[in-house]
């Protein structure tokens, strides 16, 4: 058991680098299963989420070569459908783009219920919509998935009842060959979407339309080998653009897109601290005061579910009352208990968290209870009076590259400790 353990109250300076997208990382790496060839994957984050996609396509199969610490080598040309391992499968969310990958490329699936973050009914109903539009039948029965086609996948036309950034990449993997053509309507415009479908079309796919709400694929018969970089993670660098303004510092974060993050950008500045772009950089600071602000996440290019937790905690450092709405999942507040521990004042309400603002924040013991919960913990912690000492931090370490480092390197008073074993009659 690790622990991360923050003695808070210094600002952050100096330049911050973002690795590439874990968002997108996780469907470009199962995509991989349609190409039956070699791949090179640059700009790979370091994280366990993306080490556990990899060992899932090694136990199918691939041959998977570590080039450097952010390149990947995959060989997908051995991948046997059905062998993918039911404990890490179960063990994150993105495991469930191994259907639509395996349907494309051997017509029948079988995985286990993906896992991951708990945010409340997460269902995965529109990917199965997809795929039955596809031609498949599907069974779910002893926590696997049992899917299979009459010959292959048949393109369709495919549209989606609520806009569903899994089920369109999982549709557009699936399609990429399938027989005929697919068009997906209501589709996700999230970035990350129109990475993957830049890297299937760099491996010889027919993609058009990605970044838009209707995505057209005509299908292939093969997929050909490339080398792909992942674009950068504009929720890794949205958080340190927050951890900025919440610690009265002033951050140069590198290796950005800063399209993507217009609208965290235009939150910040609306709360009174400083964003000045770049082409492939943003420098944030704050020298005033917090400013309230209602904040609504909604998908791309709305301000972003996975920014939740994160901007909820600068609300907390505002002058007055916000209201932070929560447009995508049921269940985000989950981690305002732990926000409470060290003193912040939020009220949920369904699906709304009204925050009074001023918090003066106190060092606690708190828990990551999901991956972005995980991280507004880091950022409350840098903010507050005297330790803070976060638990389960394996959370974190899903989705965030070195995190630890990378804030100890511009400032922060900020180590992972190992924490010794319970002892037997405390876990009796």
């Amino acid at each position: 058991m690790e622990k991360i353990v923050i003695n808070g109250g210094k600002p952050l300076y100096g330049n911050i680098e973002v690795s590439g997208m874990k968002n997108a990382a996780l469907p470009i790496i199962f995509a991989n299963i349609l190409v039956e060839d070699k791949c090179v994957i640059e700009n790979v984050p370091n994280i366990s989420d993306v080490s556990r996609a990899l060992e899932i396509l090694a136990a199918m199969g691939a041959h998977i070569r570590r080039l450097s610490k952010t390149v990947v080598e995959i060989d997908s040309t051995g991948i046997r459908m059905g062998k993918s391992p039911f404990e890490l499968v179960r063990k994150m969310r993105g495991s469930y783009y191994i259907i639509g990958a395996e349907l494309g490329r051997f017509g029948s699936s079988y995985v286990a219920y993906p896992g991951g973050c708990d945010f409340g009914v997460r269902p995965i109903d529109q990917h199965i919509k997809a795929f039955e539009l596809l031609g498949t039948s599907l069974n779910i029965e002893g926590g696997y998935i049992d899917a299979r086609t009459n010959g292959g996948l048949i393109g369709s036309q495919i549209f989606f009842d609520v806009v569903s950034v899994g089920a369109t990449i999982n549709a557009m993997i699936a399609a990429v060959r399938a027989k005929g053509m697919t068009v997906i309507e209501n589709a996700a415009r999230e970035p990350h979407v129109v990475d993957l479908a830049n890297f299937l079309n760099t491996c010889g796919a027919n993609i058009t339309g990605a970044g838009t709400d209707v995505i057209k694929i005509k299908g292939v018969p093969k997929l050909h080998g490339c080398n792909y970089a992942i674009i950068p993670d504009m929720i890794e660098a949205g958080t340190f653009m927050l951890a900025a303004a919440a610690t009265s510092g002033s951050l140069r974060i590198n290796n950005v897109i800063p399209k993507h993050l217009e609208s965290i950008s235009a939150k910040l500045i609306e709360m009174g601290a400083s964003v000045v772009e770049g082409d492939d950089f943003v420098i944030v600071s704050r020298n005033g005061p917090l400013n309230k602000v209602n904040i609504k996440t909604l998908p791309y290019p709305g301000f972003p579910t996975d920014m939740n937790p994160q901007i909820c905690v600068l609300l907390c450092l505002a002058k007055g009352t916000s209201l932070l709405n929560e447009g995508v999942w049921d269940n985000r507040f989950r981690y305002v208990e732990e926000l409470k521990r060290m003193g912040a004042s939020i009220k949920v309400d369904g699906r709304t968290a009204i925050v009074d603002g001023e918090t003066d924040f106190s060092g606690a013991t708190v828990r990551a209870v999901d991956l972005r919960a995980g991280i507004a913990m880091v950022i409350a912690g840098l903010t507050a009076r005297g330790v803070t000492e976060i638990e389960d931090i394996y959370h974190i370490e899903r989705g965030y590259d070195n995190v630890v480092a990378k804030l100890q390197a511009v400032g922060a008073d900020i180590t992972k400790k190992t924490m010794p074993p319970m002892p037997k009659e405390e876990l009796a």
